[in-house]
């Protein structure tokens, strides 16, 4: 489906008379991608934030408009270009391509929901994951869409690389083996992930889902067997200082006293030093508590850019400016494992994961990501976000354990597989096993030194090539 679409705004483009009309295309192609792949953020801000149905459509509309700019002015350059140089069509229309992609999800803090790479989590196409990271596997689907829409327009016939494509979707489709070789395995760990289900619209009520979430939470933590226990986002929805008396302490002493470790999600800070969206691990011989802090915030939900604050003002939601966290920071060492949390989107920047693994002695052996998705409701938004994991998985082989407020709480394995799974907007606790890893998959390597700059270079030297060239006649 996604290579059709994209072959099919090829043709589209490559057959326009001018660029404002390629332009065009691109806005409303991008706009209608977007808005269905999002529409889920007006259950945000219509259910739970009080704003007017008509005005949190329209904003998701907008959003999705605004993001669609980068695609619409990435036509235009298309058309230029490949009228320039047709015989370069294929490959311009994929450097152009995941320029945009890369433009979305990194500029002005990014939002790279939904690319295009995400379609091949299976599929011949998954055995490049290891190796291109998903914005390059996101530019090998463009090239070959590419190669299918030009050769329909008939702006390009592009024989030798539809010969060159077949080969690599072959290799894809019968060695799938090799996408496993790049990891070894650092023994295996069991874990209990909690899902407390606590109602979006009462988790942060005094009288309601407070003091549920506080005994529900705390029952779980002292009941569940797993050597490693996880608890969401935010599941203890109270600073440490508003907490009952002596609550924090009977958590911390049960870690300490059994050979259990806990993650905990909280929030951390006070008015005069700022806040933390953060996570606590307690373990057993270690009195000082393991913290790590957001690093990647959402916009208006953690921190309002500048201008906005009369957006957020018509909004009945939580909302301030948080702290950052530093970036890259220490995994946490328990029973043979270094587990590095990640909290809410934060799984969607495989990059910021990738500087956790510039040092392969201290690499993470295992991702554990800790959401509450109760913003959403029951849509497809918990569906993305768990393939989000799972491509942070392939990317670079590491298994993934996920611990949310109500979905999709999930065991997944190096390869990408969900192997286990609780059913979503239920209470319940899900117990398994997991096997870290160890080593480096490429991408871990690159990703770790260069961040995605290699990919904008091999992108904007396809374009620079086109541009110095002569142009075909």
């Amino acid at each position: 489906m996604q290579l059709s679409a994209q072959a099919a705004l090829v043709f589209a483009v490559t057959t326009c008379r001018s660029p404002k009309q390629a332009g065009l295309i691109g806005i409303v192609f991008s706009t209608a991608w977007l808005t269905a792949t999002f529409w889920w953020l007006f259950i945000a801000m219509h259910t739970y934030a009080a704003l007017h149905a008509f005005l949190a459509a329209l904003a998701v509309v907008l959003l999705a408009a605004a993001l669609g700019t980068y695609y619409a002015v990435a036509m235009m350059i298309y058309w230029h270009l490949c009228r320039r140089r047709p015989g370069m069509a294929s490959p311009l229309f994929a450097a152009i391509w995941i320029t945009a992609e890369l433009a979305r999800g990194t500029w002005l803090t990014g939002f790279g929901w939904g690319a295009t790479g995400y379609a091949h989590l299976t599929g011949p196409l998954a055995l490049y994951i290891p190796l291109l990271g998903m914005y390059g596997v996101g530019a090998l689907a463009a090239w070959f869409a590419a190669i299918l829409g030009s050769s329909v327009s008939g702006a390009h016939k592009p024989r030798s690389e539809f010969l060159l494509a077949a080969l690599l979707l072959a290799i894809g489709a019968w060695t799938p083996e090799l996408l496993h070789r790049w990891t070894q395995s650092a023994g295996t760990m069991t874990v209990s992930l909690l899902q407390g289900n606590i109602a979006q619209d009462e988790k942060f009520e005094v009288g309601t889902g407070v003091p549920k979430a506080l005994q529900w939470y705390a029952q779980q933590l002292r009941a569940s067997h797993g050597s490693l226990v996880v608890a969401p986002e935010t599941a203890i929805p109270l600073l440490p200082q508003q907490l009952p008396k002596g609550y924090w302490e009977a958590l911390q002493s049960t870690h300490i006293t059994k050979n259990q470790a806990a993650i905990i999600g909280i929030p951390l800070g006070s008015y005069q030093l700022g806040y933390t969206n953060s996570v606590l691990g307690v373990r057993p011989g270690k009195s000082e508590v393991w913290q790590y802090d957001k690093h990647h915030l959402v916009p208006f939900g953690e921190f309002i850019p500048p201008l906005f604050k009369w957006f957020t003002r018509m909004m009945n939601i939580p909302l301030g400016d948080f702290n950052r966290g530093d970036l890259g920071q220490a995994s946490m060492e328990w029973n043979g494992q270094r587990i590095a949390p990640n909290i809410c989107y934060e799984d969607l920047f495989g990059e910021e994961l990738g500087a956790r693994f510039i040092d392969p002695a201290q690499a993470p052996t295992l991702f554990a990501n800790v959401s509450n998705l109760g913003w959403f409701g029951d849509s497809i938004a918990i569906d993305q976000h768990l393939n989000i994991s799972r491509m942070r998985a392939l990317e670079f082989q590491r298994p993934f354990v996920r611990a949310t407020n109500t979905g999709a709480t999930a065991i997944i394995d190096h390869e990408g597989h969900v192997t286990a799974q609780l059913p979503r907007k239920t209470e319940g606790v899900l117990n398994g096993e997991v096997q870290g890893r160890t080593g480096l998959t490429p991408y871990a390597w690159w990703v770790s030194r260069f961040g995605l700059w290699p990919l904008w270079i091999a992108a904007l030297t396809i374009v620079a090539l086109a541009l110095r060239s002569k142009p075909e006649k």
